[in-house]
């Protein structure tokens, strides 16, 4: 019984220490499956600047231009800069070794790194690097700290020069009337190519996209369960009916 007990302590520990660890505030979005437009951009922005770093060794690339309704011979032209295949997984030709001498360690697969992180962490990770010289890469991250990896949309958003603010939502001064926090960073050590909200929209795309690619069937997964359901309600007025035809005369 000890031995089991212990068993059990040991199993949720590593939960624990997670929950008890420092909370980080995030941004919220909606992730929506139905917007093909957003899913469309998101995955020509993750061909564009992920997939030279990050694999997606779960997903084929014929099943994503399938489901974001994007014509073959397009997606070959556009978005398969690699010389692969259609039909081929997505995988990278970075060496892991190399990346890890690199990086520090080798950039993660992110076929299912929505499941992992989830869309909050995602949009706020994407939009949180700052210039940190102390960092090997000169830039750090306020949802990720000390992260490893470079700001690869520096000439796109820019590159704060302090902590941008994360999970704070813009609000009105009682005072002045003036409305705060409408840009995340209040300096800039570089400046981007987007204004903020038109950066901030292309991260939505991209976070849209990868939980897509962490749930691919969600959307027909959610339209059967509906159908399911209906299906269990009918069932169960005529079971109802049935049942109570069989026990009428049993007194």
């Amino acid at each position: 019984m000890k031995k089991l007990i212990l068993g059990l302590f040991m199993t949720v520990l590593p939960t624990l220490a997670l929950a008890a660890g420092p909370a980080v505030s995030l941004d919220s979005v909606d992730a929506d499956h139905t917007n093909k437009a957003s899913l469309q951009r998101g995955a020509a922005t993750y061909m564009n600047y992920c997939a030279g770093c990050h694999s997606m060794e779960y997903a084929r690339y014929n099943r994503i231009a399938a489901d974001l309704e994007i014509p073959e011979d397009l997606f070959l032209e556009n978005l398969i800069f690699t010389g692969a295949k259609i039909g081929e997984l997505i995988e990278i030709g970075m060496d892991k070794k190399q990346a890890e001498a690199w990086f520090g360690s080798a950039p993660p697969d992110l076929t299912l790194v929505s499941r992992v992180r989830g869309e909050d962490w995602l949009y706020s990770y994407l939009r949180a690097f700052y210039k940190d010289d102390s960092r090997p890469l000169g830039v750090n991250n306020a949802v990720f700290e000390n992260v490893g990896m470079p700001h690869v949309m520096v000439a796109e958003q820019g590159l704060c020069a302090v902590p941008p603010r994360i999970g704070t939502a813009p609000n009105v001064d009682p005072l002045s009337g003036n409305v705060r926090n409408v840009d995340i960073c209040d300096s800039w050590a570089i400046e981007g190519s987007m204004e903020p909200a038109e950066f901030n929209s292309a991260m939505y795309d991209l976070t849209n996209f990868l939980s897509y690619m962490g749930d691919p069937i969600k959307v027909e997964r959610e339209r059967l369960g509906i159908l399911v359901l209906i299906f269990v309600a009918i069932f169960f007025i005529f079971a109802y009916l049935l049942n109570r035809e069989y026990w009428k005369d049993v007194h």
